[in-house]
């Protein structure tokens, strides 16, 4: 079964990232899940879309904003073995902007301070405006 995902989500990944890959700018990524796996292919469809040389966007929201806390761990998969939390830092260097979804903070009590360098808090107009960007397809997870 585990086989199955990966190849399914492989070929989806090519698929979304060539039928794209002329015509828009990039990906806005949504994230919200707690499940490693779902988590690990948000990433692996942002590192293909920046190959491709475009931009990526991606929101954490939820249980998903945990990747974006210093010293919370993910869990590390097959085949890669890497975590989710390992890609999102490597996108990140790619040039990927990511956002924590201004509802986590303040319901994890936590505050911008546990963050990783890099990411920001999200201002929903700014959100709102990207989504809406036909420039960009939009997954959310």
């Amino acid at each position: 079964m585990k086989k199955l995902v990966f190849l399914v989500s492989i070929c989806l990944s090519l698929l979304v990232t060539n039928s794209f890959a002329e015509q828009k700018k990039g990906l806005n990524v949504v994230l919200t899940a707690a499940d490693a796996q779902t988590q690990q292919m948000a990433m692996v469809l942002s590192m293909m879309t920046l190959k491709q040389g475009k931009e990526v966007n991606m929101t954490l929201c939820s249980k998903a904003g945990d990747l974006a806390v210093i010293g919370m761990e993910s869990e590390v998969l097959k085949p890669m073995n890497k975590s989710p939390k390992m890609m999102l830092q490597a996108i990140m260097q790619k040039g990927a902007k990511v956002e924590i979804c201004p509802l986590y903070l303040p319901n994890a009590g936590k505050d911008v301070s546990v963050l990783i360098e890099g990411i920001t808090v999200a201002k929903p107009p700014k959100v709102a405006e990207q989504l809406l960007n036909s420039d960009f397809t939009t997954l959310s997870y």
